[in-house]
Formats: C-alpha cells, structure tokens, sequence
C-alpha cells in the first residue's frame, strides 16, 4: 500500500484528484444503490416490474447518453462535465431520499444515471491526457481507488441504511456536493486538442470520426464479451451461492466474501501486476492474457458441476462458497491484467483525437454488451436448471472469454491494436 501511495504522489495533481474522484464518487453511489430495490419494494411497497422499471430507467439513461457525455466533454472541456454530472447526482440522489411518486422516482433515476454519463468519459479522458506516457500506471492506479469505493461503499451504506434509507440518500448526496466543491475549487481546466469550432456540423464531424475509426469499433467489439463476464460476479455467481447454499447464513456470507475477495486483490496487486505485466508481456499480449483469464474463471463452477451436492454440512458450505470464490478472485485478475492496457488503447487508437467521445462511444457498446450479457445469462441458467444441466452456462461463458482473448490475438497480430498515427496527431503506443 505504501508502495501504491508513493505511485499516486509521483503524479500530477490533477490526475491525484481524478483517482480521489473516483474513490468518492464509487463510495456514494455504492452506498446507496446496492439498497434501492430493497427501499422501493419494500418501504414504498412498488411492485416488482416498478423496481425494475425505476432501475432500468437509471442504468438506460446512463449507457445511452455516453456518447453524448462524451462528445460535450470533447467540445467544451472536462472539468465542466465532471462538475455537472456531480452536480446532476447530487439532486438525484436526494430526491430519491426524500420523494415516494413514481415520476418523482423516475426523473431522480435518470438524473442519477445522466450524471455517470456526463462524468465518466471526461475523467477517463482528462486521466489519459494528463498522466502523458504513464496513461497505463496511472489507469491501474485509477483501477484501485475504484475497487476502493466499491468495496467500502456498501458498508458504509449498511450501516446508514440500518437507520433510514433517507439518511443514506441524503449523506450520498452530501457526499457528492463536497466532492463537486473541492473538484470546482482544485480540478485545473483541461480541454481536449481540438480546434474550437462548436457548430452542429462540426459535432457531426466528430462523430463520423469515431464511428469511422474501424480498429476502435474492432477493438469494442472483440471487448464486449469481456464486460459481460466481469459482470457475473454481481449476478451468476452470487446466485449459484444461493443455489447451493440457500437462504442462510452462509449465503450472505459467501457472497460478501466474492466481493472483499474481488475487491482487495485487487487494492493489493493491481499496481505490481500492471508493472510486470508492462515490461514482460506487453499491452497486446496483456489483454489477451486478461481475456483468457475472465474465460478461465468459470471452469472451477464447471468442475463443481461434477460433486454430487451433500444434504448439508460443512461439505455442502465449501461446494457453495470455495467455487464462486475462486472464480471471483480469477475475474479480477482478468480485469487486472487487462483494464489498465485496454484504457491506454482506446486512447493509442483514436490517436488523441476526441478521447472522450470514444470512451462514450466504448462505453455504450460495453453497457450493451453487459444487458444483453445479464439477460443471456439469466436464461441460460433458468433453461439449465430447468434441463437438469447445470454445467452449460458456465461451459459457454468460459467460451465467451476464450472467443474474446482470440479476437484480440487477432487484432493484436495483424496491428490493428496500434495504427499509425495520423499525420498531425500525437503518437501513442498501445
């Protein structure tokens, strides 16, 4: 931890305060959201399809705008998008806390979700640009704050949520408006290199730019898979928990384990990880790594498919918990390996030219990737109960991650990961 401190202080300041950023910004979201469905359904007594309505709204509302969030970013600078997405969450997050109608409750969610829109791209871009030719140090630094909040946001949640869930939404929202102050008081304005023209025509422009860029829309696509995997760690495998265990003690406490597991390999080895992985392998090599790694978690559910269950007892406790743990532990090291190079080539591929709008761009493909991936995924496991075949799901998301790690072999062999850069652009290495 030391060691990762000493990294972060070698930084600009700017890029200091954007890896503080999203520390906090992952803390108040984290706080709260885990805590929604259960405060709709259950304080507010909604019904079901109401929950996720409300739910829908908020996650639509924030893969769809990406791209928009991006392109303002790129067109007017980042700081000013970083202050209005925190600004947008913090009226979000407190009408949530405070409002019981279901407009109300919608306008609130989209709020919430419009804010992650506005600020992502911009941060991811103003990162890229400040940390210069340490862009994948400083995304894997970026990677640890992030795991940070995430890790800590929920047990801050719990116990203000064990008082009211007004008081977790109002101190999200707080928390939100001192991070908004402190950004607006210390954030240097950075705006992206481009000429200043604002015009309709020349937003077009840029997007004809993105959308043309076929290596970046080859590099999304190979991704996709890869954020449908990571994601089972909130979905599939909490519910094979369940499936195992029940709805017990160890239930909850096997699926906080895959959290904290995920969470804290990920604070201690992600920085040693980027930095071997950086002299020995390279980024191609890197992602492929990573992808084959997200592939690979899944085995060890698929091999637990193989031990007839025990009626209960310790043996019935290890067959519901030790699986699911080490395939969390195995997709975050396949997000270690990966995310810090895959950052740092979105940025090599659209050689410094509107980097926030391709992040929106990725975004969005990604957030697609992961709604599909989340509804596939649920079917495939209700179809394999139902068929007495519980080995399938985990068989074809371990070939989603092996058919993602080749299509990034693919991309990286033929050079399609690290094109020449355009006459006038800055080069960068993937």
């Amino acid at each position: 931890m030391k060691t990762t401190l000493a990294q972060v202080r070698s930084h600009p300041r700017s890029v200091q305060l954007l890896m503080a950023n999203q520390f906090t910004i992952n803390l108040g979201f984290y706080m709260l959201m885990p805590y929604l469905a259960q405060h709709l359904a259950g304080n507010l007594g909604l019904a079901a399809w109401t929950v996720g309505l409300i739910l829908g709204v908020r996650n639509f509302s924030q893969q769809g705008m990406f791209l928009f969030g991006g392109t303002l970013a790129d067109r007017f600078g980042f700081k000013p998008l970083i202050i209005a997405g925190l600004t947008l969450r913090i009226v979000g997050f407190a009408v949530l806390g405070l409002v019981d109608s279901l407009p109300a409750l919608l306008a609130a969610s989209a709020a919430t979700g419009l804010a992650g829109a506005l600020f992502n791209p911009a941060v991811r871009a103003y990162l890229a640009q400040d940390s210069g030719e340490r862009r994948v140090e400083a995304f894997a630094l970026f990677n640890v704050f992030y795991q940070a909040g995430i890790l800590l946001g929920p047990l801050v949640g719990l116990a203000l949520t064990g008082v009211s869930f007004r008081l977790t939404c109002l101190v999200a929202a707080g928390v939100f408006a001192v991070l908004a102050a402190v950004q607006l008081r210390a954030l240097p304005a950075r705006t992206a290199p481009h000429d200043s023209d604002r015009s309709v025509a020349s937003v077009l422009s840029q997007w004809r730019t993105v959308v043309t860029n076929r290596p970046f829309l080859l590099f999304s696509v190979a991704m996709i898979g890869s954020y449908a995997l990571s994601f089972q760690v909130y979905l599939a495998l909490p519910l094979e928990v369940r499936r195992v265990a029940g709805d017990g003690q160890v239930n909850t406490i096997g699926v906080a384990l895959l959290f904290a597991a995920s969470g804290l390999s990920t604070i201690w080895w992600q920085t040693r990880l980027t930095a071997w992985c950086k002299q020995r392998l390279g980024a191609g090599r890197s992602l492929v790594a990573g992808l084959a790694a997200l592939g690979i978690a899944f085995l060890p559910l698929l091999a637990a498919t193989a031990v007839p269950t025990p009626a209960d007892g310790p043996g019935r406790w290890a067959l519901a918990v030790v699986p699911p743990l080490v395939s969390a532990l195995l997709l975050a090291l396949g997000t270690m390996l990966a995310y810090p190079f895959e950052m740092d080539t979105i940025v090599a591929l659209a050689e410094d030219r509107y980097v926030a709008t391709h992040y929106g761009l990725y975004n969005t493909i990604c957030g697609i990737g992961i709604t599909l991936g989340n509804l596939l995924t649920g079917a495939a496991l209700d179809a394999a109960r139902a068929a007495g075949a519980p080995a399938l799901p985990w068989a074809i998301l371990a070939a989603v991650g092996g058919a993602c790690a080749l299509a990034v072999l693919g991309l990286h062999r033929t050079g399609r990961l690290a094109p020449p850069a355009r006459p006038g652009a800055r080069t960068a290495t993937a």
